[in-house]
């Protein structure tokens, strides 16, 4: 029997994750709502953040850390193999030259 990897189902959702910022853009529909990306160091999974800039008015917005722990229930599958290598690849660099905590 095979398992099921892109199901959540059985998941605690009290468990967590360490996903790494694979990358940051902003969106292709509003200059105003910044994209993150946060990817597990093997590239496979990930968690799309996107917040919206003119929500925080004059105060300086979200921080952006080098790594984050979200509940593993949060997480996609990635699909694409290319991606995912780019991710592995992104992820590792982020863990080699910053702490979790630091904004970057």
């Amino acid at each position: 029997m095979e398992l099921d990897t892109t199901s959540t189902a059985g998941v605690d959702d009290a468990e967590e994750t360490q996903v790494w910022m694979v990358e940051r853009t902003y969106s292709a529909d509003s200059p105003n709502i910044l994209v993150v990306v946060y990817a597990t160091l093997d590239g496979a999974r990930y968690l799309q953040k996107e917040w919206a800039f003119n929500r925080y008015g004059s105060s300086p917005g979200p921080t952006v850390t080098a790594a984050r722990d979200v509940g593993t229930a949060r997480l996609s599958t990635v699909e694409d193999p290319e991606t995912v290598e780019r991710y592995r690849t992104e992820a590792e660099r982020m863990r080699e030259r910053h702490d979790p905590d630091d904004t970057v």
